[in-house]
């Protein structure tokens, strides 16, 4: 491998970048251009694969700015995750006056595994609650911005040293 193939960001690279995500509409999602850049390994999960798979093949000092389809960003919406429960499930939350539950609360719900799964209220009727468990991107294309501070080939090791 040459210098030059080590230094472009592959499966198993550690990289640190600037990015931000933003709506079609220019409304910004979420931005660390102004921060630290985020680092991270190509692959660990950290990022979804639609927006890794823009990244592949750059080096340090470059960018890429592309719109990301719904369905290779947060998914595609999916009926099945929208949910209706009884009212009385949720009688213990309309009582709370400190936090009140609306349309557009998110509320949590725990699966048996004891995972914590977030979803939105989406209607209130005298009967039931709506609940959607479709992430809030789901369904939406996604502008995509980095800018690539450093990247680190697969096989190199970081030590960190305080002192």
């Amino acid at each position: 491998m040459s210098a030059a193939d080590s230094n472009r960001i592959a499966p198993g690279s550690r990289l640190s970048l600037h990015f931000s995500l933003a709506l079609e509409s220019g409304e910004l999602i979420d931005s660390n251009f102004d921060k630290a850049p985020a680092s991270f390994r190509l692959g660990d999960g950290s990022m979804l694969p639609g927006f890794e798979a823009l990244l592949r093949g750059l080096t340090a000092g470059q960018e890429v700015e592309r719109l990301i389809p719904a369905v290779d960003a947060f998914g595609a919406v999916n009926p099945d995750n929208v949910q209706r429960f009884p009212r009385a499930r949720f009688q213990h939350l309309f009582e709370d006056d400190l936090v009140p539950t609306e349309v557009g609360s998110v509320v949590s719900f725990t699966d048996p595994g004891g995972n914590h799964i977030p979803g939105v209220v989406r209607a209130i009727d005298a009967n039931a609650v709506e609940v959607d468990f479709n992430h809030p991107l789901a369904g939406k294309n996604i502008l995509f911005r980095a800018r690539i501070a450093d990247v680190m080939a697969p096989d190199q090791d970081v030590v960190e040293v305080k002192l």
